[in-house]
């Protein structure tokens, strides 16, 4: 991702070293927390793709609410903003930065295309090759590509001629100059808010692509007509994606498909009701154009956490800034969601979901801040460093199945004999008479922990997977 394993040394004030008000030199020193976040949010990714369809707890909320799964996008993008202001300021010529920036995002684009828009269809299936009738052009690392490439386009643009590290900086002086960030910011968010609401959704039409449902190449009519709705069917957000995109180039197993509307066994894959509506058997794109639009918003606020790394020298004041901001957002997003006002949602990429992910990131970041960069608990959490500073390589290789798919193309008399399935049988479900506990189990030690260990042995011989 785009800077899923990206350059961002800074001053850290070492456990050695008081915690005062008092600035410090400025000596360059890689964030360890910024890696492990990195790798933790990694790491769920993984836990959540290969385990959600036993737990459906942690897996993506079916429409409104906000489950485990829910926080792995906007932790990424959170992620990638704080580290724009680190990698860039490396780069004091604008054409140069530009051109890097450019470069970054045509690479995400294409990783994008060939992991999420049909081509591999690791690692369940044996073959390659996609209907470009109906390639997904949407998917994570392109939201993360739109994001990078908008904000790192308005840091170059809006960079400032004052000196870089300036020790008069202040908390609210940060703000001021960078004013033209949440300029940005407020009319994204105007864009999307008029958008959502203003949007008139008309009827629409669909025909089921599927060879396994008895409904395969039936044609279904939407009844809509509305504006301003947050449901399923009718909200601008699919409408857009539709017109713009095509319904046959978007997502074809949207979480909604778990909705107790749809499902006979609510949160878990499986038959539908005899009276489930018609939208159940619909594509939705989870990471369309207005909800990738709003998720910009993730990024700028990580952008502002990585500007105070930045010039501010001190720890305490670095955790009052980012536990205020991030106790702020949580607060104000649970109030918007229980007061009905905006539900959390990660399909339409709400308002309150932007603040109640962005506020956790804020606080889950800070924790790890206080535990490695201040008390130098770097050794509890190297495996998650390793996987953070090997992000890439760790995504393609374990979240996206590529290396799983691999293995499971060197079987015994049937495809479903592989040693994956092997293990996950013998070694995990059998051993603990239970499929669900087996699942996560082999999730956390057959693949986060393993890649964990391989990225450390890269890690050892200086080899990384940057974009």
């Amino acid at each position: 991702m785009a800077e899923i394993k990206g350059d961002h040394s800074v001053h850290v004030v070492s456990e050695a070293e008081p915690v005062s008000a008092k600035p410090l030199p400025n000596t360059p020193k890689r964030v360890a927390s910024l890696d492990i976040f990195r790798g933790l949010t990694v790491a769920l990714m993984i836990l959540v793709d290969d385990a959600g369809d036993q737990w459906p707890v942690i897996g993506h909320a079916p429409w409104n609410g906000c489950h485990l799964a829910d926080f792995v996008m906007p932790f990424f993008l959170f992620i990638v903003g704080m580290a724009i202001p680190l990698s860039l300021k490396k780069i004091p010529n604008k054409l140069l930065a530009v051109k890097k920036v450019i470069v970054r995002t045509l690479k995400l684009l294409f990783w994008g295309l060939l992991l999420q828009g049909g081509f591999s269809h690791a690692p369940d299936h044996l073959s390659y090759g996609v209907d470009m009738k109906h390639i997904r052009w949407c998917g994570i690392l392109q939201r993360i590509a739109l994001a990078y490439l908008v904000v790192s386009l308005v840091e170059i643009i809006s960079r400032s001629r004052q000196a870089r590290n300036d020790p008069e900086l202040t908390n609210l002086s940060i703000f001021k100059l960078y004013y033209w960030h949440w300029l940005v910011a407020a009319c994204i968010l105007t864009v999307y808010m008029a958008l959502l609401y203003g949007v008139h959704v008309p009827d629409w039409q669909f025909t089921v692509h599927n060879p396994d449902s008895i409904y395969n190449g039936t044609t279904f009519t939407v009844s809509c007509g509305v504006r301003g709705k947050l449901d399923p069917p009718c909200n601008a957000v699919g409408y857009i994606d539709r017109v713009v995109l095509g319904i046959n180039h978007v997502y074809k197993k949207p979480a909604w498909r778990r909705s107790e509307a749809c499902t006979v066994k609510p949160r878990y894959e499986g038959p539908f009701k005899k009276t489930a509506p018609a939208w159940c058997y619909a594509p939705f794109e989870p990471e369309g154009i207005l909800s990738s639009i709003s998720a910009i918003l993730s990024t700028i606020i990580g952008l502002h956490f990585g500007h105070v790394l930045v010039h501010l020298q001190d720890h305490l004041l670095r955790l009052k800034q980012w536990i205020l901001i991030g106790l702020t957002l949580l607060t104000l997003g649970f109030v918007l969601h229980f007061t009905h006002a905006i539900p959390l949602n990660k399909q339409l990429y709400s308002l309150s979901y932007v603040c109640v992910t962005s506020g956790a990131a804020a606080l889950v970041f800070s924790a790890f801040y206080v535990m490695v960069d201040i008390f130098g608990l770097k050794l509890l959490f190297i495996p998650l460093k390793w996987i953070g500073m090997n992000a890439m390589f760790v995504y393609v290789m374990a979240a996206e199945g590529i290396f799983a798919g691999f293995i499971n193309g060197w079987y015994y008399d049937n495809p479903q004999n592989t040693l994956v399935y092997w293990i996950q049988e013998h070694v995990f479900i059998r051993v603990w008479h239970s499929t669900k506990l087996g699942i996560l189990l082999y999730v956390i030690f057959a693949e986060i922990l393993f890649w964990a260990v391989i990225a450390g042995i890269l890690h050892q011989l200086g080899m990384y997977w940057k974009l």
